[in-house]
């Protein structure tokens, strides 16, 4: 079974290797996080960081919007549980071609949302970025190797002033979202997306 193709997550078998590798070292510091997310907010769904994924051995954060139902285990079409590229989805697919064509190796990068939990919707308020953009003062301890973030989307830009505040040091990069809804409204910004992490990826450098 092919683990790292576009959509592996639609299969059940996939899904379950990929749970029983959330205690992994890389990995499991995040799983932890996640947890305490869904203890702090019991009405939001929280996903899991994908374990294909560079984890806290990351050096490269992709920063996105919001979850989409097929990260939700409880949709009407279940979904994977995870924050990946190989979730059943168009905007997944974009994502691991867009990083396949920009040659950023899986292991450099971490996923997550500036929105991160799934609440039975894809519409969002701005007081959901503000608590996501706030939220991110409890990740950003856990990637000791960070040194560059992506802020892909609108509403991840909005964490720029945050993340130059509370780590000055890092590079930070913006692109448009890999969604359908983008290529229909702006199809030149996001048929720039993977020259954008192409050059996020050579200023960021090889992992610490």
């Amino acid at each position: 079974m092919a683990l790292d193709a576009p959509r592996t997550l639609r299969s059940l078998d996939a899904v379950v290797l990929r749970r029983a590798m959330l205690t992994e070292q890389h990995i499991a510091p995040l799983a932890a996080y996640v947890a305490d997310l869904r203890v702090r907010h019991p009405d939001w769904e929280f996903q899991d960081f994908d374990p294909l994924d560079g984890g806290v051995e990351a050096d490269m954060l992709f920063l996105l919007e919001k979850p989409g139902p097929m990260t939700s285990t409880t949709g009407k079409k279940q979904g994977s549980g995870f924050i990946s590229r190989n979730n059943d989805d168009p905007t997944a697919e974009n994502l691991f071609n867009f990083m396949s064509t920009a040659g950023i190796e899986r292991k450099r990068t971490v996923l997550w949302n500036v929105i991160p939990g799934w609440n039975a919707t894809i519409k969002y308020n701005a007081a959901e970025i503000r608590r996501g953009v706030e939220e991110l003062r409890n990740l950003l301890p856990l990637l000791p190797n960070l040194r560059t973030v992506v802020l892909v989307g609108k509403p991840a830009q909005r964490a720029n002033r945050l993340l130059q505040t509370v780590r000055p040091d890092l590079r930070i990069h913006t692109s448009a979202h890999p969604s359908a809804q983008c290529y229909r409204f702006n199809p030149d910004q996001w048929r720039a997306i993977p020259g954008q992490w192409q050059t996020a990826g050579q200023a960021g450098g090889a992992p610490v």
